[in-house]
Parts: structure tokens; C-alpha cells; sequence
């Protein structure tokens, strides 16, 4: 009886330890669990009960639109974000600490600075007399001004700006645990720069890549700022339409039958994710 009270911790019917936990577990709920289940009973009651806001979202070829519209946006980012990032986490892996650590914070510095001045920024870049087009006409490479805002580009370099950091961070970690040597064993075997690249380096760095890519693409997917800027009406995202939906149309139903698809659609790709890294991991320790 005594050691069979030990184990339970100082709530009734707890594992011993969970006490610690609660204040955790109390958080989560507070603040996920909570405004999870209120969006979604907002979006099965409001304006009256059923699956109405649903059939409307799928069935509107404007909604859809949006839909895939988000998720091309999202997928474009998320792979020239992987190209761009790659070789600069390659750089900073095996460049001296001290002059990685200069590379390093200011990467994170801009991280700091505030979105919306990095957006307007661009907005300034990207127009047709910005400082992108004048020097490209200076340099005779173009002849009249390239459309670089208000469409797909506009929202692609920008946001592919903004996400680089996330993608930096977790690929420096990778490829700073991969040994060298093996790199080195690989070119005494013969094999080619592009192929010790192709068949070690990148394999051992998909770890890293899968990582970053999710977390940029999660984070693209409810981007709003960024999109709503640069982007044109052709280019709408779901976050701007959820953000249009409750504010100007005050259709709370609708934003939170939204908002509550593009929440499972996120966590589906992290369930994914999880899976794939764990049966990953799975087979290299067989």
C-alpha cells in the first residue's frame, strides 16, 4: 500500500511527477485547447448550426482559388527558401567561429527588425523606378522595368527573405554534426564534388531540410503581412481572405470555418512529418 501511494503523485489518480506538469498542462489548454474548440464551435453555429460555412468555403471556386492559390505560394517559398538557404548554412558550418559568428548575428539581427519596415522596404525595391530595376537598366541587362510587385515574384523574394532564418538555423546544425572526414573519405574514393554532395552531404542533411522546410512552410501558410503588400488580388492568401472575411464582411463563421482547415491541414503536415522522420530514423538504426 505504501509504495503503491509513492507512485502517485500529489494529485489523486496522477502519475508522481505530473504535479510539475500541470501548470504546463493548464497553459496549453488555457490558451490552445480553449481557442481551438471555440473556432470550431464558431464555425458549425455561426450564423445558424451545421457544416454550412464548409459547403460554402469548398464549394465557391473563389475559396478554392484562395486555397491553392496559398498553398502554391507556400510550396514556391518553401523551395527556393531550401536552394537560397543551403549553401549559406554550408558557409557558416565551416567557416572560422569567429567570422561565422559576425555572418551569424546578422542573420539574426534581421530576424529582430520589424516585419512591416522589412516589407515596406521591399515595396520600395521591387517597384518599377526601385533601385532593382534602375541599376538591371544601368547595367544594360534589361531594357524596360521587370513586374516584380503585386504578383507571385513580389510575394516569393519577400517572404523568401523574411523566412531565410528559419530555414539557416536548423540546416547549421545538421551540417555541423556531419564529420568531415566522410566528406574527405569520399573524394579519396574518387567521387566527384556533385556526387559526395548528391549521395552523403545531402542525405545526411535531409534531417535539417525537412525541418526548416516545415517550419517555413507552416509559417507561409498564414502569412498575412508580407502577401497582403507585395502581393496583388490575383495572389490573395488565406490569411488575407480570413482577415477580409471577419473584418469587412464580419462573417465570423466563414473566418473560423477557414482558419479551423487551415489549423488541420498544418498539423496533418506535422503528423506527416513526424511519421516520415521516425521511420527515418527507424531504418538507419536497422
Amino acid at each position: 500500500m505504501q509504495e503503491s501511494s509513492l507512485r502517485r503523485g500529489p494529485i489523486a489518480g496522477l502519475p508522481a511527477g505530473s504535479g510539475s506538469a500541470l501548470p504546463a498542462i493548464l497553459l496549453v489548454g488555457l490558451f490552445f485547447i480553449v481557442p481551438v474548440v471555440a473556432l470550431l464551435l464558431r464555425s458549425v453555429t455561426d450564423p445558424e448550426p451545421g457544416l454550412q460555412n464548409y459547403a460554402a468555403l469548398f464549394g465557391s471556386d473563389t475559396y478554392v482559388r484562395v486555397f491553392l492559390n496559398t498553398f502554391l505560394v507556400a510550396s514556391v517559398v518553401t523551395a527556393v527558401t531550401i536552394v537560397v538557404a543551403f549553401p549559406v548554412a554550408w558557409m557558416l558550418a565551416i567557416m572560422p567561429q569567429a567570422m561565422g559568428s559576425i555572418v551569424f548575428g546578422i542573420i539574426i539581427l534581421s530576424m529582430w527588425t520589424n516585419l512591416l519596415t522589412r516589407t515596406y522596404a521591399w515595396m520600395v525595391l521591387l517597384q518599377r523606378t526601385g533601385v532593382i530595376n534602375r541599376a538591371l537598366m544601368a547595367l544594360g541587362i534589361i531594357h524596360e522595368p521587370l513586374p516584380l510587385i503585386n504578383n507571385l515574384a513580389g510575394v516569393t523574394i519577400g517572404m523568401v527573405y523574411i523566412m531565410l532564418p528559419f530555414m539557416i538555423l536548423p540546416l547549421v546544425g545538421t551540417l555541423r554534426a556531419i564529420d568531415p572526414m566522410t566528406l574527405r573519405a569520399a573524394a579519396l574514393c574518387g567521387a566527384s564534388p556533385f556526387d559526395a554532395f548528391r549521395r552523403i552531404l545531402l542525405p545526411l542533411s535531409l534531417p535539417g531540410v525537412a525541418a526548416g522546410g516545415l517550419m517555413v512552410f507552416v509559417m507561409s501558410l498564414g502569412y498575412f503581412v508580407t502577401p497582403a503588400l507585395l502581393g496583388g488580388t490575383s495572389n490573395m492568401m488565406l490569411a488575407e481572405m480570413i482577415a477580409q472575411t471577419v473584418q469587412s464582411l464580419l462573417n465570423w463563421g466563414l473566418g473560423s470555418a477557414a482558419a479551423f482547415v487551415l489549423l488541420v491541414v498544418t498539423m496533418a503536415l506535422y503528423a506527416i512529418q513526424l511519421r516520415l522522420v521516425g521511420a527515418r530514423r527507424a531504418g538507419g538504426g536497422l
